[in-house]
């Protein structure tokens, strides 16, 4: 009994054991792993037309691709199971042995409605379609694109694949000696799970702030809000150096890898929504933050007191939770979504109230941690100019409230 004992010891101190409490929620929901279906990856050839169209990058979603007439083709675009939000998620390069102008007729499964405005690159540069060129006709979308030889690349949001992330990141602390860059885990296939602990000084005791994005894969313009906020937060400003002397930050990037590179809809590997699995923690990315962020807590005799969950949808709204007077910050959302529409031009705040029955990550961390749970949406069509003030005066409101 004494040499299991000290094998359990020595396991824990090798491979890190720490017991993570679930939490409770009103609607539970099944969380276990799900069948996907994978994409083939190839190029498509329309020999006849000269056209050929490729998902064969990281990002990429394109299930088939036929010719529909000599100008035509249609653009089969599948999610990886469902059932699954509406919200179809597409990207793929096109090309043509010759110049023309050419036609994409986009088909999804029955009920699913195209949500996404086309996004183009090419050349190192990506615009938004022209709106003339977009055509709805029996209730699906088709649109006109200019080809060459050269691939234009089509997508439903820019594309942001881990590596990019990673890449950011890496340039984000460059000789910023306060942020400890660590990878606490790894996806289902492998790809490291990083996180930035950022604080100046002894982090012992201090409250702390978490910040979450790409728990879903195509929502994009939130990772930018994500960014923006991040990169004001590490602008070494007095404000920032003040904040950082007080807080300790942890925050997630890319919580989904896995789903960004596949180019999912919304879904991990295990065919899962991770912003449901914030109570039995079925799926290993969510499991792993859990245990890390546990262990942070454990380590420096710390709590979490606000938690931000970036993501997009249709249109900018903050989702907050009704309860407020009895968590740690009770009256920060008041006071920072009024900091926000004196200090951002033509702002209104859009705040959606409702304790989270479900189990998402603002519920997650009231409930489990009787902090602030906020999640941040950006609309899917809020320019990124309006996106970068949004996201650098959010994090300079939060700083000053958080700091007097």
């Amino acid at each position: 009994m004494e040499r299991l004992t000290i094998l359990l010891l020595m396991f824990c101190i090798f491979f890190g054991c720490t017991s993570i409490k679930k939490v409770d929620f009103e609607t539970p929901i099944n969380t276990h792993s799900r069948p996907i279906t994978y994409q083939e990856k190839k190029t498509f050839k329309l020999e006849s037309l000269g056209v050929f169209a490729s998902n064969e990058f990281d990002g990429a979603r394109l299930s088939g691709f036929k010719k529909l007439n000599d100008s035509t083709a249609l653009a089969i675009i599948n999610p990886e199971n469902q059932p699954i939000n509406r919200a179809a998620y597409y990207a793929f390069k096109i090309w043509s042995s010759f110049d023309k102008p050419f036609y994409i007729k986009f088909r999804y499964p029955q009920n699913i409605k195209h949500r996404y405005v086309p996004k183009l690159y090419k050349n190192g540069v990506w615009q938004e379609i022209d709106t003339s060129h977009i055509f709805n006709v029996d209730k699906s979308v088709t649109i006109k694109v200019a080809l060459d030889d050269t691939p234009l690349v089509v997508a439903a949001q820019e594309i942001v694949s881990y590596k990019d992330t990673k890449e950011w990141v890496n340039k984000l602390i460059e000789n910023k000696t306060y942020v400890n860059l660590k990878y606490y885990g790894k996806s289902i296939l492998g790809r490291e799970l990083p996180v930035l602990n950022i604080t100046q000084g002894d982090p012992k005791g201090k409250d702390v702030v978490v910040l979450f994005t790409r728990q879903h894969p195509p929502e994009l313009t939130g990772f930018f809000a994500y960014q923006y906020f991040l990169e004001t937060i590490l602008n070494d400003s007095s404000l920032s150096k003040d904040f950082l002397d007080k807080y300790n930050v942890l925050a997630f990037p890319i919580l989904n890898p896995d789903g960004v590179d596949l180019g999912h809809w919304r879904h991990n590997v295990g065919g899962v929504d991770m912003n449901r699995d914030w109570s039995e923690y079925n799926q290993p990315e969510v499991k792993q933050t859990v245990k890390y962020i546990t262990r942070v807590l454990k380590k420096y005799k710390s709590k979490i007191v606000l938690g931000i969950d970036f993501h997009s949808t249709y249109k900018d709204v903050f989702y907050t939770n009704s309860i407020k007077k009895t968590t740690s910050l009770p009256y920060f959302t008041k006071d920072w979504f009024k900091a926000l529409e004196e200090n951002i031009p033509n702002y209104k705040v859009n705040e959606a109230l409702g304790n989270s029955k479900k189990p998402v990550s603002k519920g997650w961390f009231l409930h489990g941690h009787n902090a602030v749970g906020i999640t941040y949406e950006m609309g899917d069509n809020t320019p990124k100019e309006r996106i970068k003030t949004i996201g650098k005066v959010a994090a300079e409101e939060m700083m000053k409230i958080l700091t007097n």
